[in-house]
């Protein structure tokens, strides 16, 4: 009987193992040995050792789609969990139409990122866009945008909180997980509103913030379908991000060894990153069980 479990159990996992295999750990190792050939996609690699990490080094694209990227990454991030937060603290209170309010905000999340770019393609035009247009009947004169090298990042930056509502859902989950006791036993200590949003509400809340900060590194550093689509990289390069770069690389030039040396350079900084913030999570996530303690 126990041999005939032990086999239906592989028979039932077995479509997950080879998927694994194929499409997962194979393609992770076959990238890691490409990284250190010379391979065009069509013949047989070559050998040739670390040349593609040193000839990063020396690439200017490489770099600027590395500054590019970073810095998408240092303002997206605190912005969709500044955002976030708010309106799922703003949701999270007792005002008419709610469940109406909470489906408005999540749904642009569940839409293509294809057709999301080109709806922004539209709203960003300097001549015609809904932003522009918005901005005269004020009597501002707004800006190119993505045809602009100064706004272009700026303006993809504005366009990924289209997709807010989705850490939204997370945080009021989070929020809604909080004891009612804690906000009451500090009511009733006389402690104002936003002496209980900063000793109670982002300090039960730090492991989703935790989470979604780990998250939005990973994602930010991954951004591909909003430059590919709107920009194409340009103008100038100004919103090159690394993931387009490595796209280029690999499958517009042909060099696939030196776009999976990349891919490997990409998969080192967003585990330092993620590692970072494993290790500063000590000082200030916290838990209900260590606060419960404390007190």
């Amino acid at each position: 009987m126990a041999r005939r479990e032990e086999g239906e159990f592989f028979l039932f996992i077995a479509p997950w193992l080879i998927g694994f295999f194929a499409f997962v750990l194979g393609p992770f190792l076959a990238s890691l040995y490409l990284g250190f050939t010379n391979y065009d996609g069509f013949h047989s690699p070559e050998w040739t050792g670390l040349k593609n990490y040193f000839k990063l080094a020396g690439d200017p694209l490489f770099w600027t789609s590395l500054r590019v990227t970073t810095t998408y990454a240092m303002i997206s991030v605190p912005l969709h969990i500044a955002f976030g937060l708010s309106i799922a603290i703003i949701l999270n209170q007792k005002v008419r139409g709610l469940s109406v309010w909470r489906t408005i905000y999540f749904l642009p999340s569940v839409v293509s990122g294809v057709a999301v770019a080109m709806l922004w393609l539209w709203i960003l035009n300097p001549e015609f866009g809904l932003l522009n247009l918005g901005l005269r009947a004020v009597g501002i004169s707004g800006p190119k945008w993505v045809y602009s090298t100064t706004w272009a990042l700026p303006a993809l930056i504005l366009m990924s909180l289209w997709s807010v509502g989705s850490t939204m859902v997370i945080y009021l989950a989070g929020l809604q997980g909080i004891p009612t006791e804690f906000y009451e036993a500090a009511s009733m200590d006389g402690a104002s509103a936003t002496r209980r949003f900063i000793s109670i509400t982002l300090p039960l809340l730090s492991p989703v913030i935790f989470f979604m900060l780990v998250m939005g590194i990973i994602g930010s550093f991954q951004v591909f379908t909003q430059a590919y689509i709107m920009t194409s990289g340009g103008p100038g390069n100004a919103t090159l991000f690394y993931a387009l770069n490595l796209y280029r690389k690999g499958f517009l030039e042909y060099s696939m060894g030196y776009a999976s040396a990349l891919a490997w350079v990409l998969f080192v900084i967003i585990m330092g990153l993620t590692l970072l913030v494993f290790k500063s999570s000590r000082f200030w996530v916290h838990y209900e069980t260590e606060l419960t303690s404390a007190e």
